[in-house]
């Protein structure tokens, strides 16, 4: 299996060796671009650190206010009855026509009704908790294949199952923050001691085509904001790199936009366009170089991390 960083959805074990490496280092605050999935922030949540995290993309964001941002909301009992009432009874016409190219009509319906159930709910962290687990559910959906379809499990009792598992908030007495802008925007304004940057790997295929172009699309609720999504994401670590030189510059760029934070955790895998000797040195031109960790996933992901902490 080749890891493929592009939704962030860190694998336990590589995640046990980030959180090795930030247990070395003090700060009561970071600073997260390139937030992906929540797991990371909540760690740092359970450590006692104020966090502040960003990612462009509308299903990172959501699942960020659901687990970061919020300390307290949780789903109860009475909000999972008004969430799955009626969730199989077709309407007039679906309200996201685009879950048709996603999924199976009979399944459109269900995702595009307890959406419109969760839009209800009485909080903005409740609605993103609900959305989050309708990812969950979307994700499980596409996992099986029409020969596995009759191993599938009702959409409800799916979501119902996922909603007993999920962890209760963390609550850190901190205001979290999650920022739905550009990485460079949200590090010109963060404030903190600790600047943690998993560098995203670089992709050949575009946004359009990635493995979580479903989950934006259902988030979002539509198809037609690609061209604008890849055109403010242009010459950025956010969208395909073309050349070394320009992917080089995008990082760079970066960091020098967060020379005002005390410290920084730079995470990332070598590529065809960077070595990590190329980023150990461009990093030595803006900082001194405190320490570089390395692990091997070879066997796990095919890859091998490397985080590369400054002072």
């Amino acid at each position: 299996m080749i890891f493929d960083q592009s939704s962030n959805d860190v694998p336990d074990r590589w995640l046990a060796f980030e959180l090795s490496v930030l247990r070395r280092l003090k700060f009561d605050s970071v600073s997260i671009p390139f937030g992906g999935e929540p797991n990371l922030g909540v760690h740092l949540k359970r450590w006692g650190a104020r966090v502040g995290v960003s990612d462009r993309r509308q299903w990172a964001w959501t699942k960020n206010v659901a687990r970061i941002e919020n300390n307290s909301a949780r789903l109860t009992e009475d909000d999972l009855e008004i969430l799955l009432r009626d969730a199989y009874v077709p309407g007039y016409e679906l309200r996201h026509t685009i879950l048709r190219k996603w999924f199976r009509e009979i399944d459109a319906w269900w995702f595009d009704n307890v959406r419109a159930q969760a839009e209800k709910l009485d909080s903005a962290h409740k609605r993103s908790l609900a959305l989050s687990l309708l990812m969950s559910v979307g994700d499980y959906v596409r996992s099986f294949n029409e020969e596995t379809l009759s191993l599938r499990q009702p959409l409800s009792a799916v979501f119902r199952r996922l909603w007993k598992m999920e962890p209760p908030p963390v609550n850190n007495k901190h205001d979290n923050t999650c920022h739905a802008g550009t990485a460079r925007d949200f590090l010109a304004e963060a404030r903190g001691d600790l600047l943690f940057l998993r560098l995203p790997p670089t992709q050949n295929a575009t946004a359009r085509h990635s493995r979580w172009a479903w989950r934006e699309e259902y988030a979002r609720g539509a198809d037609d904001f690609w061209n604008d999504f890849e055109r403010t994401g242009a010459n950025s670590l956010e969208l395909a790199a073309h050349t070394k030189t320009q992917h080089l510059r995008s990082i760079e760029d970066l960091l020098e936009t967060s020379l005002h934070l005390p410290r920084w955790a730079i995470c990332f895998v070598e590529s065809r366009f960077t070595s990590a000797e190329e980023i150990v040195e461009l990093i030595r031109r803006l900082r001194k170089v405190d320490a570089i960790y390395t692990k091997d996933f070879s066997e796990l992901t095919g890859a091998r991390a490397t985080i590369i902490t400054t002072s």
